[in-house]
């Protein structure tokens, strides 16, 4: 049985999330949050490591995606 924990953010953004996943495959924020973590751990494992220049790359592309603010 998978364990589960609980990730706080803000309500703003919940909601913003909530109008992005509307008409995609993601049910929920949670679902989201899970799929961008996982993508973030797999890159992070196949490199070995992530680098500064990587992880602001992949902060680059939330932040164009609408899920990050400057």
């Amino acid at each position: 049985m998978t364990e589960y924990t609980t990730v706080s953010i803000p309500k703003d953004l919940a909601d913003r999330v909530d109008e992005t996943i509307e008409g995609t495959s993601f049910s929920s924020t949670s679902d989201l949050v899970r799929f961008l973590l996982r993508s973030i751990v797999i890159q992070h494992q196949r490199s070995g490591s992530l680098t500064e220049a990587e992880f602001e790359e992949i902060a680059s592309q939330l932040r164009d995606l609408g899920y990050l603010r400057d």
